[in-house]
């Protein structure tokens, strides 16, 4: 889930600035969780929003693409998605609740880079994503 490259809003090369794409940008921004594309669809479909499933699937997967989200995958193989900022960063992922938090890693970093530099690879990306329970779910 590497965010090393600068996100481009949509409206830019040739993507049009749906108003799906407006409702789902607006709806992830509320949340601190990763969500289900199913879970998005719900949510949109409960506030009036008239969206297909395939197009939530689509806009998510642009958004992806275009750096605007970010996503992961869980145990069971389903994708989440979260707006999160520009800056390269890892997720610490609560398993009950989906509370996710960005974190830093600068040793992850110098590992990265060393194990890299070590093999003599470039242009190396990395994903990094801790999955616990948050401490309201612990208790």
């Amino acid at each position: 889930m590497s965010t090393e490259t600068a996100p481009r809003a949509f409206g830019e090369v040739g993507r049009r600035d749906t108003r799906q794409r407006r409702a789902l940008r607006e709806h992830l921004a509320m949340s601190d969780s990763f969500v289900s594309a199913q879970q998005l669809y719900d949510d949109l479909r409960a506030g009036g929003d008239k969206v297909g499933l395939a197009t939530v699937y689509r806009t998510l997967q642009a958004m992806t693409e275009a750096g605007e989200v970010d996503a992961v995958r869980t145990d069971d193989g389903e994708t989440l998605y979260r707006k999160c900022g520009p800056r390269h960063h890892h997720h610490l992922v609560c398993r009950s609740c989906g509370v996710a938090i960005e974190i830093d890693g600068p040793g992850v970093e110098r590992w990265a880079a060393k194990a890299a530099a070590d093999n003599g690879f470039t242009e190396v990306t990395h994903v990094v994503e801790l999955f616990g329970l948050c401490a309201d779910c612990s208790a």
